[in-house]
């Protein structure tokens, strides 16, 4: 029985529910292993830049493979590839847990990379393919927020498992839960599985286009929107309370509150941005929006004028209004990506997360060497100003 001809809005939401669940592991299993680095530290007597490295080799076989598993997403589909990152994650984990040493870390860490790179090609895919489209804003949105989850579960749930069976006995556990996550979505597999919908056999008949359309005009804009906003969330997320400390003055206490508010209004402004999103036809102009509005907010923060409230307030805003163009982002680039090569186009675009993340430290960090925390927050202006201008010339050329 077609499910969707009955309930299409319970469908709807229930695969945002699903999609978001497996967002929100990925999102976990990146911040579960670096949250146990003191524990490996003091047992094994590695240095933290070593720790560093494995984290390096994450996400260095992330955006390395994640252009791959787009391909793979559209060749296999995405709840098959979704299935194959849980499991990478899950093996890496309980690989991790009876790991002897350094070396079979950094192998560990090298698998679960793999493994997350498949869930943003395989998560939009399923989104594109199972929601209906006049709830993709809503969708995009609670893909983001659930992310956002991940994160914020990491720290009480590896904590938790580290304080009453260690951190090998914390990895595993780790494991064993991905482990749980992947037989849970295995049952769920009717409800991933493509809509049937009228235009779905048109779409099936085409041809789908080969990797020459990732070096189409529109699909390289949103890759490189992706390098320049995760070069000024990482420049900002890494070094935000180090720049207060030192270049505005804030105790370390208020430093880390400035930073959680900057957060916490970028998640917010994610859920606002997923109401507007399903309200406009024109994602470019409010993606231009939230970002100018932000670079602007930046820019005064950068000129020193305001008092340490001021700039509390005017990075509380910046992640707020930055947020609101996330699920508008995600639609411009559904609308970049030809049918039959979703996969493919989020897996490339979303690799520029990857690569903008591991290039920003040496920039934020030279500036902050020379104390100059000032030029580390205009850094951030420009970096989203030039973002601004690649978001909206997506919007120049129509995808064939």
């Amino acid at each position: 029985m077609n499910t969707l001809a009955i309930t299409p809005a319970r469908r709807d939401i229930q695969v945002i529910s699903l999609v978001g669940f497996a967002h929100g592991l990925s999102h976990f299993y990146a911040l579960a292993l670096p949250l146990l680095f003191v524990f490996i530290k003091d047992d094994w007597g590695v240095s933290f830049t070593a720790l560093g490295l494995v984290v390096t080799a994450f996400y260095l076989t992330s955006g390395v493979c994640q252009t791959l598993a787009g391909f793979a997403t559209d060749r296999f589909g995405g709840p098959r590839m979704l299935y194959v990152g849980i499991g990478l994650f899950a093996a890496a984990y309980l690989l991790m847990g009876v790991a002897p040493n350094y070396a079979t870390l950094v192998a560990c860490a090298v698998i679960a990379g793999a493994g997350n790179s498949v869930f943003h090609p395989a998560d939009f895919a399923i989104l594109n393919s199972a929601v209906d489209p006049k709830r993709l804003g809503y969708a995009f949105s609670a893909h983001g927020l659930t992310g956002n989850l991940g994160w914020m579960l990491a720290p009480a749930t590896m904590g938790f498992l580290a304080s009453h069976f260690g951190w090998h006995g914390a990895l595993t556990g780790a494991g064993l839960i991905a482990v749980a996550a992947l037989l849970f979505l295995i049952l769920q597999r009717d409800l991933l599985a493509p809509a049937q919908r009228p235009e779905t056999h048109a779409a099936k008949t085409a041809p789908a286009p080969g990797a020459g359309v990732l070096l189409s005009a529109p699909v390289l804009m949103c890759f490189g929107f992706f390098i320049l906003l995760a070069s000024g969330i990482v420049g900002i997320q890494t070094f935000g309370a180090a720049t207060l400390t030192t270049s505005f003055h804030f105790s370390r206490e208020m430093a880390l509150a400035t930073l959680t508010a900057f957060l916490t209004g970028g998640a917010v402004g994610i859920a606002f941005g997923g109401w507007a999103a399903s309200r406009t036809e024109r994602h470019e102009r409010l993606a231009a929006f939230g970002m100018a509005a932000s670079c602007l907010l930046l820019v005064l923060v950068a000129s020193s004028v305001l008092p340490p409230i001021g700039v509390a307030v005017a990075l509380t805003l910046a992640g707020f209004l930055s947020g609101i163009t996330q699920p508008s982002r995600d639609m411009l680039i559904r609308k970049a990506a030809p049918k039959g090569s979703t996969g493919k186009v989020y897996g490339f675009v979303y690799s520029g997360l990857d690569a903008g993340s591991a290039l920003a430290p040496f920039l934020f960090g030279t500036l902050l060497d020379h104390g100059r925390g000032d030029l580390a927050v205009l850094a951030v202006a420009i970096l989203w100003g030039l973002a601004m201008f690649t978001i909206v010339s997506v919007k120049q050329r129509k995808p064939a």
